[in-house]
Protein backbone atom coordinates (compact mmCIF):
# COMPACT_ATOMS: atom_id res chain seq x y z
CA UNK A 1 0.00 0.00 0.00
CA UNK A 2 2.89 2.36 0.68
CA UNK A 3 3.94 2.16 -2.98
CA UNK A 4 0.37 2.84 -4.13
CA UNK A 5 0.13 5.89 -1.86
CA UNK A 6 3.43 7.26 -3.17
CA UNK A 7 2.23 6.85 -6.76
CA UNK A 8 -1.08 8.52 -5.91
CA UNK A 9 0.85 11.48 -4.53
CA UNK A 10 3.02 11.52 -7.66
CA UNK A 11 -0.12 11.58 -9.85
CA UNK A 12 -1.44 14.50 -7.81
CA UNK A 13 1.86 16.35 -8.30
CA UNK A 14 1.64 15.68 -12.04
CA UNK A 15 -1.82 17.28 -12.11
CA UNK A 16 -0.56 20.31 -10.20
CA UNK A 17 2.33 20.67 -12.65
CA UNK A 18 -0.03 20.43 -15.63
CA UNK A 19 -2.28 23.17 -14.28
CA UNK A 20 0.71 25.36 -13.42
CA UNK A 21 2.05 25.08 -16.97
CA UNK A 22 -1.26 25.66 -18.70
CA UNK A 23 -2.29 28.47 -16.38
CA UNK A 24 0.86 30.43 -17.10
CA UNK A 25 0.76 29.66 -20.83
CA UNK A 26 -2.93 30.59 -21.12
CA UNK A 27 -2.96 27.98 -23.86
CA UNK A 28 -2.87 24.23 -24.30
CA UNK A 29 -4.93 21.10 -23.63
CA UNK A 30 -5.99 20.55 -20.02
CA UNK A 31 -8.62 17.79 -20.35
CA UNK A 32 -6.60 15.09 -22.06
CA UNK A 33 -3.47 15.89 -20.06
CA UNK A 34 -5.06 15.69 -16.62
CA UNK A 35 -6.64 12.30 -17.29
CA UNK A 36 -3.21 10.70 -17.86
CA UNK A 37 -1.77 11.45 -14.41
CA UNK A 38 -2.11 7.98 -12.89
CA UNK A 39 -1.01 6.21 -16.07
CA UNK A 40 2.09 8.39 -16.32
CA UNK A 41 2.93 8.04 -12.63
CA UNK A 42 2.72 4.24 -12.71
CA UNK A 43 4.68 3.93 -15.95
CA UNK A 44 7.57 6.23 -15.12
CA UNK A 45 7.87 5.69 -11.37
CA UNK A 46 7.06 1.99 -11.10
CA UNK A 47 6.90 0.02 -14.36
CA UNK A 48 9.43 1.32 -16.87
CA UNK A 49 13.17 0.81 -16.83
CA UNK A 50 14.14 4.47 -16.96
CA UNK A 51 16.89 6.72 -15.62
CA UNK A 52 16.02 10.43 -15.49
CA UNK A 53 19.73 11.17 -15.05
CA UNK A 54 20.48 9.38 -18.33
CA UNK A 55 17.44 9.63 -20.64
CA UNK A 56 19.45 8.14 -23.53
CA UNK A 57 20.33 5.02 -21.54
CA UNK A 58 20.59 2.22 -24.08
CA UNK A 59 18.65 -0.31 -22.00
CA UNK A 60 15.72 1.97 -21.16
CA UNK A 61 12.10 1.29 -21.93
CA UNK A 62 10.59 3.74 -24.41
CA UNK A 63 7.50 5.93 -24.02
CA UNK A 64 5.74 7.51 -27.01
CA UNK A 65 2.94 10.01 -26.46
CA UNK A 66 1.02 9.46 -29.68
CA UNK A 67 -1.67 11.93 -28.55
CA UNK A 68 0.96 14.65 -28.63
CA UNK A 69 -1.39 17.47 -27.66
CA UNK A 70 -1.26 16.05 -24.10
CA UNK A 71 2.39 17.12 -23.93
CA UNK A 72 1.94 18.80 -20.51
CA UNK A 73 1.45 15.33 -18.98
CA UNK A 74 4.84 14.23 -20.35
CA UNK A 75 6.53 17.48 -19.37
CA UNK A 76 5.15 17.12 -15.84
CA UNK A 77 6.80 13.69 -15.55
CA UNK A 78 10.11 15.02 -16.88
CA UNK A 79 9.84 17.87 -14.36
CA UNK A 80 9.17 15.44 -11.51
CA UNK A 81 12.23 13.48 -12.66
CA UNK A 82 14.47 16.56 -12.70
CA UNK A 83 14.96 16.97 -16.46
CA UNK A 84 12.93 20.19 -16.48
CA UNK A 85 13.66 22.98 -13.96
CA UNK A 86 11.17 25.07 -11.96
CA UNK A 87 11.81 28.05 -14.22
CA UNK A 88 11.52 26.11 -17.47
CA UNK A 89 8.23 24.53 -16.42
CA UNK A 90 6.57 27.93 -16.79
CA UNK A 91 7.80 28.43 -20.39
CA UNK A 92 5.24 26.09 -21.99
CA UNK A 93 4.37 27.16 -25.55
CA UNK A 94 6.67 30.20 -25.47
CA UNK A 95 8.82 31.01 -28.47
CA UNK A 96 12.21 29.35 -28.08
CA UNK A 97 11.11 27.10 -25.21
CA UNK A 98 11.94 23.38 -25.23
CA UNK A 99 8.38 22.84 -24.01
CA UNK A 100 6.47 23.28 -27.22
CA UNK A 101 2.74 22.62 -27.62
CA UNK A 102 3.59 19.16 -28.95
CA UNK A 103 6.68 17.14 -27.94
CA UNK A 104 9.85 17.76 -29.96
CA UNK A 105 12.53 15.08 -29.59
CA UNK A 106 15.20 17.39 -31.03
CA UNK A 107 14.65 19.94 -28.28
CA UNK A 108 14.03 18.04 -25.06
CA UNK A 109 15.83 15.00 -23.59
CA UNK A 110 13.30 12.37 -22.57
CA UNK A 111 11.07 12.89 -25.60
CA UNK A 112 11.43 9.76 -27.74
CA UNK A 113 9.31 10.93 -30.69
CA UNK A 114 7.99 14.20 -32.07
CA UNK A 115 4.24 13.69 -32.08
CA UNK A 116 1.04 15.61 -32.64
CA UNK A 117 -0.05 14.53 -36.11
CA UNK A 118 -2.57 12.02 -34.83
CA UNK A 119 -1.72 8.37 -35.34
CA UNK A 120 1.89 8.83 -36.33
CA UNK A 121 3.19 8.28 -32.82
CA UNK A 122 1.79 4.76 -32.74
CA UNK A 123 3.51 4.00 -36.06
CA UNK A 124 6.79 5.34 -34.64
CA UNK A 125 6.35 3.16 -31.54
CA UNK A 126 5.97 0.16 -33.87
CA UNK A 127 9.25 1.06 -35.54
CA UNK A 128 11.06 1.33 -32.21
CA UNK A 129 9.63 -2.02 -31.04
CA UNK A 130 10.59 -3.71 -34.31
CA UNK A 131 14.13 -2.32 -34.08
CA UNK A 132 14.45 -3.63 -30.53
CA UNK A 133 13.21 -7.03 -31.66
CA UNK A 134 15.67 -7.22 -34.54
CA UNK A 135 18.48 -6.27 -32.18
CA UNK A 136 17.26 -8.95 -29.74
CA UNK A 137 16.89 -6.40 -26.97
CA UNK A 138 14.54 -6.71 -24.04
CA UNK A 139 13.24 -3.12 -24.03
CA UNK A 140 9.51 -2.44 -23.87
CA UNK A 141 7.79 0.31 -25.83
CA UNK A 142 4.72 1.97 -24.31
CA UNK A 143 2.51 4.16 -26.50
CA UNK A 144 -0.41 6.27 -25.26
CA UNK A 145 -3.18 6.78 -27.82
CA UNK A 146 -6.25 8.97 -27.54
CA UNK A 147 -9.57 7.29 -28.28
CA UNK A 148 -10.43 10.08 -30.72
CA UNK A 149 -7.07 9.39 -32.35
CA UNK A 150 -8.39 5.95 -33.30
CA UNK A 151 -10.37 7.71 -36.05
CA UNK A 152 -7.09 7.87 -37.99
CA UNK A 153 -6.42 5.11 -40.51
CA UNK A 154 -2.71 5.04 -39.72
CA UNK A 155 -3.56 3.61 -36.28
CA UNK A 156 -4.98 0.47 -37.86
CA UNK A 157 -2.18 0.18 -40.41
CA UNK A 158 0.24 0.27 -37.48
CA UNK A 159 -1.88 -2.28 -35.62
CA UNK A 160 -1.66 -4.69 -38.57
CA UNK A 161 2.10 -4.20 -38.67
CA UNK A 162 2.50 -4.80 -34.93
CA UNK A 163 0.58 -8.08 -35.13
CA UNK A 164 2.36 -9.20 -38.31
CA UNK A 165 5.78 -8.78 -36.71
CA UNK A 166 4.66 -10.26 -33.36
CA UNK A 167 5.76 -7.18 -31.44
CA UNK A 168 5.16 -8.58 -27.98
CA UNK A 169 7.21 -5.80 -26.38
CA UNK A 170 4.82 -3.15 -27.72
CA UNK A 171 2.12 -2.07 -25.25
CA UNK A 172 -0.50 0.41 -26.46
CA UNK A 173 -2.53 2.26 -23.85
CA UNK A 174 -5.78 3.76 -25.16
CA UNK A 175 -6.84 6.79 -23.11
CA UNK A 176 -10.56 6.10 -23.38
CA UNK A 177 -12.32 9.19 -22.01
CA UNK A 178 -15.10 9.18 -24.62
CA UNK A 179 -14.54 12.76 -25.79
CA UNK A 180 -12.59 14.48 -28.55
CA UNK A 181 -12.21 18.05 -29.75
CA UNK A 182 -15.52 18.19 -31.64
CA UNK A 183 -17.66 16.34 -29.10
CA UNK A 184 -18.40 12.82 -27.80
CA UNK A 185 -16.75 10.09 -29.83
CA UNK A 186 -20.10 8.50 -30.64
CA UNK A 187 -21.28 11.75 -32.23
CA UNK A 188 -18.11 12.42 -34.22
CA UNK A 189 -17.16 8.90 -35.31
CA UNK A 190 -18.49 5.91 -33.43
CA UNK A 191 -15.65 3.63 -32.32
CA UNK A 192 -17.78 0.63 -31.45
CA UNK A 193 -16.08 -1.96 -29.26
CA UNK A 194 -12.46 -0.76 -29.11
CA UNK A 195 -11.21 -3.88 -27.37
CA UNK A 196 -12.87 -6.17 -29.93
CA UNK A 197 -11.23 -4.19 -32.74
CA UNK A 198 -7.74 -4.54 -31.31
CA UNK A 199 -8.44 -8.22 -30.65
CA UNK A 200 -9.45 -8.66 -34.30
CA UNK A 201 -6.20 -7.01 -35.36
CA UNK A 202 -4.22 -9.59 -33.39
CA UNK A 203 -3.61 -7.87 -30.04
CA UNK A 204 -3.95 -9.26 -26.54
CA UNK A 205 -6.48 -6.89 -24.96
CA UNK A 206 -6.94 -5.79 -21.36
CA UNK A 207 -9.36 -3.32 -19.79
CA UNK A 208 -8.53 -1.19 -16.75
CA UNK A 209 -9.68 1.78 -14.70
CA UNK A 210 -7.14 4.36 -15.83
CA UNK A 211 -7.25 6.13 -12.46
CA UNK A 212 -6.79 3.10 -10.21
CA UNK A 213 -3.11 2.78 -9.31
CA UNK A 214 -3.26 -0.82 -8.08
CA UNK A 215 -5.19 -1.96 -11.16
CA UNK A 216 -2.72 -0.22 -13.44
CA UNK A 217 0.23 -1.88 -11.71
CA UNK A 218 -1.42 -5.28 -12.12
CA UNK A 219 -2.37 -4.85 -15.77
CA UNK A 220 1.11 -3.67 -16.78
CA UNK A 221 2.67 -6.65 -15.01
CA UNK A 222 0.29 -9.00 -16.81
CA UNK A 223 0.87 -7.28 -20.16
CA UNK A 224 4.62 -7.90 -19.91
CA UNK A 225 3.96 -11.65 -19.66
CA UNK A 226 2.25 -11.78 -23.08
CA UNK A 227 4.33 -13.54 -25.73
CA UNK A 228 4.05 -13.51 -29.53
CA UNK A 229 1.59 -10.63 -29.93
CA UNK A 230 1.31 -6.94 -29.08
CA UNK A 231 -0.84 -5.69 -26.22
CA UNK A 232 -3.61 -3.08 -26.10
CA UNK A 233 -4.75 -1.78 -22.72
CA UNK A 234 -8.08 0.07 -22.87
CA UNK A 235 -7.90 2.50 -19.95
CA UNK A 236 -11.23 4.07 -18.97
CA UNK A 237 -10.53 7.63 -17.92
CA UNK A 238 -12.31 10.87 -17.07
CA UNK A 239 -11.29 13.81 -19.22
CA UNK A 240 -10.14 16.65 -16.98
CA UNK A 241 -9.80 14.30 -13.98
CA UNK A 242 -9.00 16.05 -10.72
CA UNK A 243 -10.47 19.47 -11.54
CA UNK A 244 -14.21 19.36 -10.88
CA UNK A 245 -15.34 21.92 -13.45
CA UNK A 246 -13.25 20.28 -16.19
CA UNK A 247 -14.27 16.67 -15.62
CA UNK A 248 -16.18 15.10 -18.56
CA UNK A 249 -16.47 18.49 -20.26
CA UNK A 250 -15.58 18.40 -23.94
CA UNK A 251 -15.05 22.18 -23.92
CA UNK A 252 -11.90 21.72 -21.85
CA UNK A 253 -10.18 19.77 -24.60
CA UNK A 254 -8.16 22.83 -25.57
CA UNK A 255 -9.74 25.85 -23.90
CA UNK A 256 -7.38 28.36 -22.22
CA UNK A 257 -7.93 28.96 -18.52
CA UNK A 258 -8.90 32.40 -17.25
CA UNK A 259 -7.08 33.67 -14.17
CA UNK A 260 -10.16 32.72 -12.14
CA UNK A 261 -10.20 29.19 -13.58
CA UNK A 262 -6.48 28.86 -12.88
CA UNK A 263 -6.87 29.89 -9.24
CA UNK A 264 -9.86 27.59 -8.73
CA UNK A 265 -8.09 24.58 -10.31
CA UNK A 266 -4.96 25.14 -8.21
CA UNK A 267 -7.03 25.40 -5.04
CA UNK A 268 -8.84 22.12 -5.78
CA UNK A 269 -5.58 20.28 -6.39
CA UNK A 270 -4.12 21.57 -3.10
CA UNK A 271 -6.96 20.04 -1.09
Amino acid sequence: MEKVEKLQEKAKNIRRDIIEMLGHAKSGHPGGSLDLAEIMAVLYFDVMKYDFNNPQWEDRDYFVLSKGHAAPALYAVLYEGGIISDEELLTLRQVGSRLQGHPDRKKLPGVEASTGSLGQGFAIANGIALAMKLQKKNNYVYAVLGDGELDEGIIWEAAMSAAHYHLDHLIAIVDHNGLQIDGPNDHVMSLGDIGAKFDAFGFEVFHVDGHNIAELQKVFATAKEVKGKPVAIIAKTIKGKGVSFMENQVGWHGTPMSDEDFAKAKAELEE
